[in-house]
């Protein structure tokens, strides 16, 4: 028995990047019984686009001070211009073609390159600069897919099934949008599937959302219980999760994340030598020690 999960996204989304305590959740929970999809937006194609919104980089800048409540590390660093998503969706797309099972990856690196960084990440270097470390892919490879035909018409695959939210309960929920046009899903939005019964979480939802949703659905599935080792959840995540991420996993039932409590874990699993911790914004990516 497995869930299928439909998540829709974007790397250039704050929201996006702040869910991601609960996917990680969400992943240590139930494993391999989800059965992931990931579905890029496509925010913007120009830069433009958000200048005539009266989107600057310092406003960008700025907001992200909002978003450091949610954990994930940010940047508060001025980029010198805006930036478009697009070609860093097509990334992901190129990724999904060329290492299928790799695309999470890539996304997640992307993500970190516009919350941590100030590389323009809608060039090609910006590009690879960000997913150059990610294992298992080609860097170049991808950067040199950008613009081919197959890595093109499954983007605007993506971009057109994301933009079916009409009549959704996401649109009735209100969070959907319509920045282009057609109502689309925000960024990140999941839909679960079991046969023939399908949940939208639409937008940025808690864990608790998508939990009640799986056992709707599919209450058969077996729950992995909250880690109680820092090191163990860093196991389960070769490519790293960030400190809010392993506290969202540790945390027990009905209670808060200690994300101090887990940072403190983490430092003295780094000084046993079982644990390694990468510098990233204001916080840091940990992995497990080799």
């Amino acid at each position: 028995m497995s869930v299928d999960l439909l998540h829709m996204t974007d790397p250039g989304c704050p929201w996006a990047y702040s869910s991601s305590p609960a996917l990680a959740v969400l992943r240590w929970r139930f494993g391999d019984q989800l059965d992931w999809r990931l579905v890029t937006i496509g925010l913007t194609e120009d830069a433009d686009q958000y200048t005539a919104r009266g989107y600057t980089p310092a406003r960008g800048a700025v907001s992200r001070i909002m978003f450091r409540r949610f954990g994930m590390p940010f940047s508060v660093d001025v980029r010198e211009r805006n930036m478009a998503t697009s070609r860093g969706c097509r990334a992901i797309v190129a990724t999904r073609l060329k290492h299928p099972g790799r695309e999470h990856a890539v996304f997640r690196a992307l993500q970190f390159g516009w919350m941590t960084t100030t590389l323009l990440m809608d060039t090609d270097d910006g590009i690879r600069a960000a997913i150059a470390d990610v294992a298992g892919i080609d860097a170049d490879a991808i950067v040199a897919a950008l613009d081919d035909a197959d890595v093109r018409e499954a983007y605007e695959a993506d971009r057109a099934l994301v933009r079916t939210a009409a009549g959704s309960p996401t649109e009735a929920m209100g969070r959907h949008a319509t920045s282009d046009g057609p109502v689309r899903y925000t960024a990140p939005s999941l839909i679960f599937t079991v046969g023939d019964r399908s949940l939208d979480a639409g937008g940025f939802q808690p864990v608790e959302t998508y939990d009640a949703f799986v056992a709707n659905l599919a209450p058969e599935l077996e729950r992995r219980a909250p880690a109680t080792d820092a090191v163990e959840v860093l196991a389960a995540f070769p490519d790293g999760l960030t400190t809010a991420e392993v506290a969202a996993v540790m945390t027990p039932h009905l209670r808060w994340p200690d994300p101090a409590a887990t940072e403190q874990a983490l430092i003295e699993a780094v000084a046993e030598g079982r644990a390694t911790r990468h510098a990233i914004g204001d916080d840091a990516l940990w992995t497990a020690a080799a």
